[in-house]
């Protein structure tokens, strides 16, 4: 029996220090373009941290939200642009599905599938 295993993510091939990484990495480029293409287990990863943060950002003070914020995401631009623009859209809307996924191919060298996760 395998123990310690974060079953949930599926990416078990990387280190700790990779999937951290690559979230961070893919949050910070969402935050960015507010959409991004990418394959539909990685787009089911963010899909929560998305809807934390920007709940984090509309519920705490703002500077235990900028130190939250900062340690998901990796430049100043990106968090700038969640502040100012994506959180307070949804400020007294809506908690949570702040995302829509939407299937667009399969990538032609692996044919993996793709989607592109996108704000609502």
């Amino acid at each position: 029996m395998r123990h310690r295993v974060r079953k949930n993510l599926k990416f078990n091939w990387k280190t700790f220090q990779h999937r951290k990484a690559m979230e961070r990495n893919l949050l910070t480029n969402f935050f960015l373009h507010k959409s991004i293409k990418t394959t539909p287990k990685k787009a089911a990863l963010m899909v929560p941290m998305i809807d934390r943060l920007i709940n984090v950002v509309n519920s705490k003070d703002e500077l235990n939200a900028i130190r939250y914020v900062m340690q998901h995401v990796f430049t100043k631009e990106s968090s700038k642009e969640l502040f100012t623009n994506v959180a307070p859209k949804y400020k007294d809307v809506k908690t949570s599905w702040f995302t829509r996924t939407t299937p667009i191919k399969y990538r032609d060298w692996d044919n993996a599938k793709i989607v592109l996760l996108e704000l609502i």
